[in-house]
């Protein structure tokens, strides 16, 4: 694989599954006896984008943690083909009255394909949100990096035949990344939670931005 091709099939990955499609909490309306979360979101990330999340909370004490699970994909005739996974958890470090404080780290695994290649990666991503929580809305900053870290390539039929000696496999070392920064807010009511998030992406190098260098984001929450 020569290394243009490579650039652009790792283009094409990083921009159709950056790190937009997330859980987004509220810590001021997230009581004692709310143990689980479900949420589903959709918005735009390159595109039309779906998606569903579990968390479970494990711990109520000075440093409530969730761990969560999340999948997310692009709207289209084979809905299956890309699609990302991440499994990981949130923790609340810091409460100053309504202020909080918290990090997220998630594995992820996501796969996707056209008609020269199908990608199978595996990565992380990384964030801190902090803000300002109260139990009917909440306002807070995100920032955070997505780190594609082993991607295995299986080449098409089709580009072969233009590329005979191209080798299928794991390649590292880390094929990219994105930077992403941005606001969360939302209102809640009872059981329930929405939440809109927007941002902006950057490249790994800090300086260049995808084509469409924004993300944005409508959730729902259910408490219980």
């Amino acid at each position: 694989m020569n290394r243009f091709t490579t650039s652009i099939l790792v283009l094409a990955l990083t921009c159709l599954f950056s790190s937009a499609q997330a859980q987004t909490i509220n810590w001021g309306s997230l009581k004692a006896e709310n143990k689980q979360l479900i949420t589903v979101n959709a918005g735009l990330e390159y595109g039309a984008v779906y998606g569903i999340g579990y968390g479970y909370k494990i711990n109520n004490r000075l440093f409530p943690i969730i761990a969560t699970v999340e999948y997310s994909a692009p709207t289209g005739d084979k809905p299956y083909d890309d699609f990302k996974t991440k499994i990981g958890g949130q923790i609340r470090w810091v409460k100053l009255n309504n202020f909080q404080f918290s990090t997220k780290l998630h594995g992820v695994f996501r796969s996707y394909q056209n008609e020269l290649v199908r990608m199978l990666n595996f990565g992380s991503d990384l964030s801190g949100i902090a803000g300002y929580y109260r139990p009917n809305w909440f306002v807070a900053g995100e920032l955070g990096f997505d780190k594609a870290i082993v991607t295995h390539f299986d080449h098409s039929q089709a580009y072969r035949e233009q590329y005979p000696g191209v080798v299928d496999g794991w390649y590292e070392p880390a094929t990219g990344g994105n930077l992403y920064y941005g606001l969360q807010t939302g209102v809640s009511f009872r059981r329930h939670d929405i939440s809109v998030r927007a941002g902006k992406l950057l490249r790994q190098d800090f300086k260049t931005a995808p084509m469409l260098p924004f993300y944005g984001q409508l959730g729902y929450t259910i408490r219980f």
